[in-house]
């Protein structure tokens, strides 16, 4: 009480506690021993086996903010609430239990007392299991006459690991709308016999009885039923579990479906139904048909039943029991093909083992109910049944056949798969499937299998990578399955499955068809490459695209995707830069080392995008991408079943533009032999970061028209490169080249000769260093300086005595110029003649130069 000075306990129910998935849960706490008010304040949290340290809050009776996160909800939606039984006591509910609700849990009741003395919190564990309780019973709606018997079964298992006690109970329900069910019979728990209040004079008397008749078998049984049974009538069992606290709790509890009993009371009449299990059967079936007698105390009235088919009799029973059969009947009786018998006081059977088409047609039982007179039985009234109609199929009439396929459109290496499903038939069944390609002739047998189950493979199917391999089963009593793997093109065509049912040596054969096209994979399959882009600038990023198609989805089609390049200065066939396998494994190429560094590559279902950073020269050339598929049947090993190659598309890398100028003025100047000669080439722009390699040029004089000849080579390391006519010693010393400025290289040619007359220039070249390497952007030529030998006064003489000549109109005049002096062999004389007075106004007549031409 609050006015306790003794020590605060807490107390919660004893655990480990079982209970089962989804049901309703309590678990008490009380305090006692505490100071201040009567109505104590109590708080429940749980530790999780995944987190066994840490405190989640649940729910408080003080705190409406106490309950974590994950619980808060179920605390709004009173899933969870707690419910106060006293002011110390309270019971935790949580209504539908889950499986995270299993745990540790603490139940803590914030102090009231003036000091710390004793316990604020108890500790209980709670373990969630499977509900495996399982209740049902027959659907129906039962007429019985009064004082009939009545029996039901319910059926009741479980599979709980843990130790636990099942009851069964039957209850009973007046009307559709009675909500308060009345008990019959419980087996409880403790396996005792519990009667309602209603039912236990009968219970004592023996006319209600509870049995258990097999493992899950639970059996309900009324003799002599009243009209108070009357109504709807369920089972109910429910699962105890034994709690460490020493009490039984039930942890699951289940009802089944109600059925209905109606209890008619008819007084001294007659009433006869005929009723069978099937009025339509299959030839080579069963049939049984039951005569109904519905009268009051049947058990102290005695009946003679006659059975009828088509009003001719078939057989009586007697009231003591005896059968006796027309004659037509007797035969079939003694096989073991008719049956008849008394079954109950009130139920009259008839059975017809292995039925025919004779035993087609309209039943009937006659019911005369006799008593006793001297030597034989008298009868005192008598009912026919109305007719029933049985109808009798004949075998293979009542199979039906439906053939299904997985897909009526695949792609080489798929499977294939058929089903092939009888209803209506328990005889053995045989199957054949048969294959028949367009245009190819009489159908092909793929896979048979008989009634004992052995299978055959036809011809063209028992090589497996010819056709596919094939696989044949047959899935329950009427089911078949054909699965053809790694199909190939030729798998197309129409399928036919042909079942064959026996019976009693006969055999029918229904087929249906279906038609199915397997595509190759190189089935409108082609790869096309884009570029945004044909030209790009040097360091610009450029990219291509890989599109893929086919006939067929390519969704989960292993692909792969080759990129391939031909450099433009290279005439050998494409290079392998990069391919991407299936599986996504990607295998560079090593014609082209730089690509891995600067590559980015990605990969789709249907496409592929090769993005390359920084052009540069050497990216210059043809793209393409070659494209693989395999089937989906097989790994992606070896060859791919079908390859294609896209378009080529051509890149240029476009280099920075060159700004050299060279000058390209024509010069001449003359040197006496044996002096030194220097030859000027001038640079007159040219980027400042830019290297300059320069090749000086000779080009002899005429006569000889020849080609230029390369004297020396600088190039941009300053390495010099002699031409074949300047390689030796002599023409090395005497023929240098060097750079006097930064614009301005001069050729110098050391005790100059009659050989070295000529013109001479040089081309320079502009190199740049370009990310990676060296690059040629352009070269200039310059303008030809013409090198001639001046001659001295001493050398040349030229007579000057004057002469005059005479001739006729009309005729040839000579007029001779006379050269004196000695001269090199290597040098050559021009001469011009003038027409006129003096040599000031005179007019030039003709030019003969140096190399013999004349120029008039």
């Amino acid at each position: 009480t609050g006015s306790s000075s003794g020590q605060r306990v807490v107390t919660v129910q004893k655990g480990l506690l079982h209970r089962v998935r989804g049901s309703h849960i309590t678990l008490w706490c009380r305090v006692s021993g505490y100071q201040g008010p009567a109505e104590q304040n109590f708080q429940w949290s749980i530790y999780l086996p995944s987190a066994p340290e840490r405190e989640v809050q649940i729910v408080s009776t003080a705190d409406p903010s106490f309950p974590y996160a994950i619980y808060t909800q179920r605390v709004r939606s009173r899933e969870i609430y707690v419910e106060r039984l006293q002011g110390d006591a309270a019971r935790l509910h949580i209504t539908e239990l889950q499986d995270r609700d299993a745990g540790e849990y603490e139940c803590h009741t914030p102090t009231t007392d003036e000091r710390y003395f004793g316990s604020y919190s108890a500790k209980t564990n709670l373990s969630v299991i499977e509900d495996t309780l399982s209740v049902s019973m027959e659907s129906q709606a039962l007429t019985r006459a009064e004082g009939d018997s009545v029996e039901l079964t319910c059926e009741v298992s479980k599979s709980t690991t843990q130790h636990t006690h099942l009851s069964v109970g039957w209850y009973h329900l007046q009307g559709v709308g009675d909500s308060h069910a009345e008990e019959i019979l419980t087996l409880s728990k403790d396996f005792v016999l519990r009667p309602g209040a209603s039912y236990t004079q009968r219970f004592l008397m023996g006319d209600v009885r509870l049995d258990k008749v097999g493992n899950t078998t639970y059996k309900l049984s009324i003799r002599a039923v009243k009209p108070s049974d009357q109504g709807q009538l369920y089972c109910e069992a429910a699962e105890w579990i034994e709690d460490p606290d020493k009490t039984w709790k039930d942890i699951s509890r289940k009802r089944t479906e109600k059925m209905s009993l109606t209890v008619t009371s008819l007084g001294k009449d007659l009433h006869v139904t005929i009723t069978a299990a099937e009025s339509s059967i299959s030839e080579g079936g069963t049939l049984q048909l039951n005569c109904s007698v519905g009268a009051q105390n049947n058990r102290d009235r005695l009946f003679q039943v006659v059975w009828l088919l088509n009003s001719t009799e078939v057989a009586t029973v007697g009231p003591s029991g005896v059968l006796i059969w027309k004659q037509e009947f007797e035969e079939r009786a003694r096989r073991g093909q008719l049956q008849a018998f008394k079954q109950s006081d009130s139920v009259y059977v008839l059975i017809v083992h292995e039925v025919g088409l004779m035993d087609q047609g309209v039943y009937s039982c006659s019911v005369s109910e006799v008593e006793k007179a001297p030597g034989d039985f008298q009868s005192i009234q008598t009912k026919l049944s109305s007719g029933l109609q049985v109808n009798v199929k004949p075998i293979g009439y009542s199979m039906h056949l439906s053939m299904t396929t997985s897909t009526a459109q695949i792609v080489a290496g798929d499977a294939l798969i058929f089903l092939c499903e009888v209803q209506g038939t328990t005889n053995p069944l045989s199957v054949r499937w048969w294959h028949l390609q367009q245009h190819q002739g009489p159908p092909a047998l793929v896979a048979s299998m008989e009634r004992d189950g052995s299978l055959t493979l036809g011809g063209a199917y028992q090589d497996p990578g010819a056709q596919g391999s094939i696989r044949l089963k047959k899935t329950g009593s009427s089911t078949f399955t054909l699965v053809i793997s790694n199909t190939v093109p030729s798998n197309s065509g129409s399928y036919r499955c042909e079942v064959v049912e026996w019976s009693r040596g006969k055999s029918w054969t229904q087929a249906e068809e279906t038609t199915v096209t397997v595509s190759p994979l190189d089935l409108g399959l082609s790869a096309m490459l884009i570029s945004r882009t044909a030209s790009v600038k040097y360091t610009q990023s450029f990219e291509l695209f890989c599109q893929l198609s086919a006939s067929y989805a390519l969704e989960g089609m292993p692909v792969s995707v080759t990129w391939q390049f031909h450099p433009k200065q290279h005439t050998e066939d494409y290079q392998e830069l990069v391919r991407v396998l299936p599986g996504g494994m990607v295998a560079w190429g090593t014609a082209q080392p730089h690509f891995p560094k600067k590559t980015q590559l990605t990969k789709a279902a249907s496409s592929s995008r090769l993005l390359i950073h920084g052009a540069v020269a050497d990216d210059e050339g043809t793209y393409r991408c070659e494209v693989g598929v395999w089937s989906r049947s097989s790994p992606p090993q070896g060859q791919p079943a079908a390859v294609v190659k896209s378009n080529a598309v051509g890149i240029k890398v476009s280099l920075p533009e060159s700004k050299l100028q060279v000058a390209t003025k024509e010069s001449s100047m003359e040197v006496a032999p044996s002096t030194d000669a220097t030859i000027e080439c001038r640079i007159t722009f040219a980027q400042k970061n830019a290297l300059l390699a320069i090749t000086w040029y000779f080009l002899p004089p005429p006569p000889a028209h020849a080609t230029p000849l390369q004297i020396v080579r600088v190039n941009y390391s300053n390495v010099l490169e002699y031409g074949a006519e300047f390689s030796s010693l002599t023409q090395r010393s005497r023929f240098q080249s060097q750079r006097v400025s930064s614009d301005a290289f001069r050729l110098q040619i050391l005790s100059t000769n009659h050989g070295d007359q000529g013109s001479y220039y040089c081309v320079v070249e502009e190199w740049l260093w370009l990310a990676d390497d060296w690059y040629k952007l352009g070269e200039g030529e310059s303008g030809r300086t013409a090198l001639e030998f001046k001659l001295s006064g001493k050398q040349l003489d030229v007579g000057k005595a004057n002469g005059s000549i005479s001739v006729r109109e009309g005729a040839e005049a000579t007029v001779g110029c006379l050269v004196r002096g000695a001269r090199s062999p290597a040098s050559r004389v021009s001469a011009i003649w003038f027409h006129g007075q003096e040599r000031a106004g005179a007019r030039p007549l003709l030019h003969l130069h140096r190399d013999g031409s004349v120029e008039y």
